[in-house]
């Protein structure tokens, strides 16, 4: 029987990557810099991935001139957001199912680097 979490095995790999990186440099760095180790861990590792990846917002059928920039796509599928804040918020588990609305993507992982001990969410849409 399947436990029926989606992408299980992927977001497994995703999180162990996240954990390793938190592992090595702790927390208290920007979150640029978790974000640019992460790049280096994915390409070592064989991860495909888009960082940045721009999303296009419709309203009423015309496209808005803003667009969401989501941090990491991971495996043309989940939606990885990185932190480096001390409490994740609302707003941040709102962002980031704004960014599985815009993407039709099913999964976001939104990962908190930015305490002592790794701290991530698995959010569905």
């Amino acid at each position: 029987m399947s436990s029926g979490l989606i992408y299980k095995e992927e977001s497994y790999k995703i999180i162990g990557k996240c954990m390793e990186v938190h592992s090595e440099l702790g927390h208290g760095f920007l979150e640029v810099v978790y974000k640019d180790a992460l790049e280096l861990v994915f390409n070592q590792d064989g991860i495909p991935y888009k960082r940045e990846k721009d999303y296009a917002v419709w309203f009423r059928g015309i496209l808005l001139r803003h667009k969401f920039y989501a941090d990491f796509v991971v495996q043309d599928k989940i939606i990885l957001e990185v932190k480096c804040v001390s409490v994740l918020s609302d707003e941040h588990i709102a962002q980031t199912i704004n960014y599985l609305k815009v993407s039709r993507n099913k999964l976001g992982l939104l990962v908190n680097f930015g305490r002592g001990k790794l701290e991530y969410k698995r959010l569905i849409y």
